[in-house]
């Protein structure tokens, strides 16, 4: 489907979603979103919602759910990362009594209560293998077994997937079902990033800021032209999620006062502040990139062949009176000489040019130790609210309690 739509020329279906739903902005990558998922509405297809956290995804199965055939059976929302991999089953697909330790009672599960209806199951990629083999037995047949019953239970049901997980590669990994992957994106559905949609981000901005003042009966704020410019080229790695944040904090504590650049970034993480959004590098081309790429080439080869000139002209000296001034003018402080063992003739040195100035005198950091800087800062950033730090990072809240606990953050 052609992305090349305006508010001007949208159906009046997607017009009244928008506004049944509170879908804020313009983007045509966003119309084009709403309008895909109230196309495919009415047939009984799997859809597979797909865009980063917190990017609006949960408005999705919504509006597939509303515009379909069953609209007035039941909508059950999942979130299958918030879910125990010990009761996921249970919670699902429901259980018989004496099943295991604590089943008072018999239970039904998620698919038996929604039946006739939708289910959406978000953060579907933390599903554990066992579940997703369940699962698509479901979306094969219709079929499903409670934990604790031999007996074959039947529903009938429409399931909406969600992911952040690039779940291809999550295929390759062995962390995912192939099958299931085709049988739950027989349609895909995918939600731009919130630093993709220009102008939406000021829209959004505003209407955070609005309806936090009439909320809490505060005096509103305001933002100048440089604080919309700021925000629309920061990268809002959490997406809507985190603008909604930052705008209320600022109302919070900016109550009544026009909000500038200066005031704005204080409330900013650092991280990924500055970015070109897609909509606005009308400039941008690969050629140029290439250009770019290119130039950093020729110099790394200039500083090279300086460096091979410095060690020719040093090979007629002996090692020992390359004194540390001389050392420090031939290599940059990034670099150190590897000289060989010294020989049973220590009047005979080794030639410069035999020298092994290619390694590094201080290893790079370990990407275990990159990951865990990086979680602490942002437990740091979010004051420990772990669900909020998930939202930063762009990963399941389950997936950051497993890693906060591998590198003993707690």
């Amino acid at each position: 489907m052609s992305n090349d739509l305006s508010i001007a020329t949208v159906s009046p279906q997607v017009q009244q979603a928008r506004q049944r739903f509170g879908i804020i902005g313009t983007s045509p990558s966003l119309l084009a979103a709403v309008e895909r998922a109230i196309r495919v509405a009415p047939i009984d297809l799997s859809v597979l919602v797909t865009g980063e956290s917190g990017s609006g995804k949960e408005f999705f199965p919504q509006i597939i759910h509303a515009y379909s055939s069953r609209k007035h059976a039941r909508y059950i929302a999942v979130n299958c990362g918030a879910i125990p991999e010990g009761t996921i089953d249970s919670e699902l697909f429901g259980h018989e009594k004496g099943a295991f330790t604590g089943a008072v009672d018999s239970r039904k599960g998620y698919f038996e209560e929604a039946d006739g209806g939708t289910i959406f199951l978000d953060e579907v990629a933390e599903l554990p293998l066992t579940t997703q083999a369940r699962l698509l037995r479901v979306l094969e047949s219709g079929e499903y077994i409670k934990v604790g019953s031999s007996k074959v239970q039947k529903t009938n049901i429409r399931v909406v997937a969600a992911t952040n997980v690039d779940l291809r590669r999550a295929v390759a990994e062995g962390r995912f079902r192939e099958d299931l992957f085709y049988r739950l994106s027989t349609v895909q559905i995918h939600i731009p990033p919130l630093r993709d949609r220009g102008n939406d981000i000021r829209l959004l901005a505003h209407k955070f800021a609005a309806d936090f003042a009439e909320r809490y009966r505060m005096p509103a704020i305001s933002f100048t032209e440089a604080a919309d410019d700021s925000m629309r080229h920061y990268r809002w790695p959490g997406n809507v999620r985190q603008l909604k944040n930052v705008v209320e904090q600022v109302a919070l504590f900016e109550a009544g006062k026009e909000v500038g650049d200066g005031i704005l970034r204080q409330y900013l993480p650092e991280i990924s502040a500055s970015y070109i959004p897609a909509t606005t590098a009308a400039a941008h081309s690969y050629e140029r990139e290439r250009e770019m790429l290119l130039g950093m080439i020729f110099k790394l080869r200039e500083r090279i062949d300086a460096l091979q000139e410095r060690l020719d002209g040093e090979q007629a000296r002996p090692a020992s009176i390359i004194n540390s001034e001389s050392t420090e003018k031939a290599f940059p402080t990034s670099l150190v000489i590897h000289r060989p063992a010294a020989t049973e003739e220590p009047e005979e040195c080794q030639p410069c040019s035999e020298v092994n100035y290619s390694e590094v005198s201080a290893a790079p950091a370990t990407l275990e130790e990159n990951e865990r800087e990086m979680i602490r800062r942002a437990l740091g950033r979010n004051e420990g609210r772990r669900k909020a730090a998930a939202a930063e990072l762009n990963i399941s809240e389950r997936t950051l309690y497993r890693k906060i606990k591998e590198y003993g953050l707690e």
